[in-house]
């Protein structure tokens, strides 16, 4: 029988999710629905509801929005072309990129155009290699594995240059970087790591709680990138983890023989949700539920300035 509940810190929200999720809120408010959002603002199946409810309209291609209508980017980046396309189209174009998904674009473009052929380490089909590898097609190539990083097939002299998705396993990229730079030894780096700071936090306060618990649930949708690298964080340590999109999907036969048990939540993921996956152990008689750590991220970034001129203006008038 559960008798503890420790939660992880830092979990949830990040910067990027905070500012992009409060980007749609404000563009509903200041323009009025229907606001069009290219793909899901961020990977949260609940955030997305919730959006909806306010008069958000998701769609999969920027070219679905008529003309003339005010369009959100996701938090996860695109390629020029989507530019291009609400150019055509006379979409009001909000940018709500994570920053740090924006400096990733920025170098592989500089190496792209410094004649480097770009390494690209990401999951194939998420919506940030997408946009990514969109800067320079014909000169990024993408790997996903150690595997591939090893069979990576490049002329003699070739010049390379790496970048990656941020919301990777800090450990497995580690792994790829490592072959990347003894096959290839002048293999020009980032200057700064490009996984980002919430996604390291993240899967750093799994490992430091997995001493304690017996079972870790991860509070993100299927498609969160982040969300499943924190499952398979704990998981590579041998400690059972399942992701779930809320309390409903929890399976009481995970629990048993369980004593203590480790909640995070991806930073997609609401705080409502695990507040709510609180509610369900307590129902269940577990009174003891604490943070396993308190650790304070400060990181904040500043709305698109698109829509900070915006709701300057209307403040002035």
């Amino acid at each position: 029988m559960v008798q503890r509940v420790l939660l992880a810190s830092p979990r949830g929200y990040c910067a990027g999710v905070e500012r992009a999720v409060e980007t749609v809120e404000l563009a509903l408010e200041h323009y009025g629905a229907p606001v069009y959002v290219r793909k899901q603002i961020v990977h949260n199946i609940h955030v997305v509801r919730d959006l909806e409810a306010r008069g958000a309209i998701f769609v999969d291609e920027e070219t679905e929005a008529p003309p003339e209508a005010t369009v959100v980017y996701s938090a996860h980046g695109v390629a020029p072309s989507v530019f291009a396309n609400s150019a055509r189209l006379g979409h009001n174009v909000i940018d709500a990129v994570c920053p740090l998904v924006t400096k990733v674009h920025v170098q592989a473009r500089r190496y792209a155009d410094e004649g480097y052929t770009v390494v690209l380490i990401g999951h194939e089909g998420h919506e940030e290699v997408v946009g990514t590898m969109g800067e320079a097609p014909e000169a990024t190539v993408l790997v996903q594995t150690v595997g591939e990083a090893e069979a990576l097939d490049q002329p003699p002299g070739a010049k390379l240059a790496y970048v990656t998705q941020t919301t990777l396993s800090v450990d497995e990229t580690a792994e790829i970087i490592t072959t990347l730079r003894r096959r290839f030894p002048e293999i020009r780096a980032p200057r700064k790591e490009d996984i980002c700071y919430a996604t390291s936090n993240r899967q750093w306060a799994v490992k430091e709680m997995l001493p304690e618990i017996d079972l870790l649930l991860v509070i993100g949708s299927k498609n969160s990138s982040n969300s499943n690298r924190l499952v398979e964080t704990s998981r590579a340590a041998g400690t059972p983890a399942h992701l779930i999109d809320d309390e409903t999907e929890i399976d009481e036969a995970w629990i048993d023989g369980a004593r203590t048990v480790g909640i995070t939540s991806g930073a997609s993921a609401p705080e409502k949700l695990v507040a709510r996956v609180c509610d369900w152990f307590r129902a269940r008689g577990v009174a003891d539920i604490e943070p396993y750590r308190i650790v304070e991220e400060d990181v904040t970034f500043r709305l698109p300035v698109e829509l900070r001129r915006e709701l300057e203006l209307a403040a002035q008038s």
